[in-house]
């Protein structure tokens, strides 16, 4: 799974710390994540989304 969490999240000036206390999870999942060595369960992926006020669509995609 593709996603632009790392890029959006550094345009709005928020840390992985920060993103990740937000949605209640750690620091180190957030870098997972947005490195695509993690897939977040789709309950995270809404709660990431809701922080950014972005649309899943707008931060995950699949690649095939």
């Amino acid at each position: 799974m593709k996603n632009n969490v790392k890029i959006i999240r550094i345009t709005q000036s928020i840390t992985q710390q920060q993103l990740a206390k937000r949605v209640g999870v750690t620091r180190q999942t957030i870098g997972l994540i947005e490195k695509g060595e993690y897939n977040p369960s789709l309950q995270l992926c809404i709660a990431i989304a809701k922080e950014l006020n972005k649309t899943l669509n707008d931060l995950f995609w699949e690649v095939k």
